[in-house]
């Protein structure tokens, strides 16, 4: 099934990335250290960014973090790293960017989350002087609305007025209405404020995914901001993984989506540049985006009792990854070579011939030799105990040849 037209928005200007109308789907992540630590800060934005993460977001969030964003953003700066720092203030994001003029300066963009900057309250001023910082410093902002920081009034008031249909709907079904409505009309107000329409990016996130697909697919039928999607809160492992997949798959499926964050929980000293990894996945699965050469590999089965095939696709895999931060600026169009690691001869030679460049490994009981196809050609029959090198050379070669080195190098 081919995807969808691209649903149409407005184009934000994010530090440069642009986000919205037909430009690429904008992988995006967040920082988890203390913010006002600005060497691992720093540290971590620097990892994320050569993860691939075109946009970072920071916690803003005391008068210590907020200090420390300038020196952040000049150190990263300093290493050649120019991916645009997005600041996230809840409840005293007003005081912040008033007081420190230097970080609402090195801020690419504003997130602004309307269930909790008094939004009905006070006449709106807390939310009203945030989005005059934006205007002041010529700043996008993302009105970012999470169920589980709800406008309270907002749904209240329309939890009354259900209660009162003389066909009520589902508790569910009406949070999922506010949560758009929180939306819509935080932008609107913005825009009264005096920001402009293509400076604004929204968000409406649950942690369910059927509720997820339910709230995007309203809000892209309300307006035609610029959108980022992902789940509120994914989780731990392969549920995260497995629940973020199966809820943006659906929703770029359908054109809807400008960014997207895979909001994984790591576990304790885990890495976090994974959701960015998971991001460009789910983007190049979907045929969407390519942003690192993919490698087949079979599941592995009775013809495969040895784990040789296994270890090797996870060498050529990680060589890969490894490989893209030099090769994505020397070499076009890398990030859509496909490399098969097979294991047997049942589907290897086949699909090793759909591949740029496979292998077919021996399986149980198969003569020790393993076939290299390049291009839909037999190219090559390695034998031995140095097939990983050999393979990684011709790999290299390839590349070289293929994606416009000057010089070829190892064997072919």
């Amino acid at each position: 099934m081919a995807a969808l037209a691209r649903r149409k928005s407005v184009v934000v200007d994010v530090g440069g990335v642009k986000v919205g109308g037909s430009h690429p789907i904008v992988v995006q992540s967040m920082t988890n250290t203390d913010t006002a630590d600005s060497a691992a800060t720093a540290n971590q934005i620097m990892e994320l960014a050569r993860a691939g993460s075109e946009l970072v977001r920071v916690t803003v969030n005391t008068e210590e973090a907020a200090e420390a964003v300038p020196t952040i953003v000049d150190t990263i700066r300093s290493f050649g790293v120019n991916v645009p720092i997005i600041g996230d203030f809840h409840y005293n994001g007003h005081l912040l960017l008033k007081k420190y003029p230097l970080c609402a300066r090195a801020l690419s963009k504003y997130r602004i989350n309307p269930g909790n900057v008094d939004i009905g309250k006070k006449h709106d001023d807390n939310f009203r002087t945030m989005i005059e910082a934006a205007i002041e410093y010529d700043r996008p902002v993302r009105i970012g609305v999470n169920w589980g920081s709800l406008d309270s009034a907002l749904l209240t008031r329309m939890m009354d007025e259900n209660s009162r249909s003389p066909e009520p709907l589902d508790a569910m079904d009406v949070t999922k209405r506010a949560i758009v409505e929180s939306a819509i009309r935080s932008a609107e107000l913005a825009e009264k404020f005096g920001l402009a329409h293509d400076k604004i990016i929204l968000s409406a996130k649950v942690s369910n995914v059927q509720d997820v697909v339910d709230v995007y697919q309203m809000l892209a039928s309300r307006s035609d901001y610029p959108l980022h999607v992902g789940l509120t809160e994914a989780g731990l492992g392969s549920k995260a993984i497995v629940a973020t997949s199966a809820a943006l798959s659906v929703l770029l499926q359908q054109g809807i989506g400008d960014t997207i964050r895979a909001s994984l929980t790591p576990l304790p000293g885990g890495d976090r540049t994974e959701e960015v990894i998971v991001c460009q996945q789910i983007l190049q699965a979907l045929n969407l985006r390519s942003f690192t050469p993919q490698v087949a590999a079979c599941p592995g089965c009775g013809r495969t009792t040895s784990t040789f095939f296994q270890d090797m696709a996870d060498q050529i895999q990680t060589y890969l990854r490894e490989q893209m931060p030099i090769w994505r600026d020397k070499y076009a169009g890398v990030e859509e070579m496909k490399v098969a690691v097979m294991g047997c001869v049942v589907n290897g030679p086949g699909e090793s011939k759909h591949a740029n460049i496979g292998i077919s490994l021996p399986g149980t009981f198969e003569k020790p030799v393993a076939p290299v196809y390049i291009d839909g050609k037999l190219s090559t029959t390695l034998r031995g105990d140095h097939i990983v090198a050999e393979f990684r050379a011709i790999l290299e070669n390839y590349v070289a040849q293929k994606y416009g080195a000057l010089e070829p190098v190892g064997i072919f």
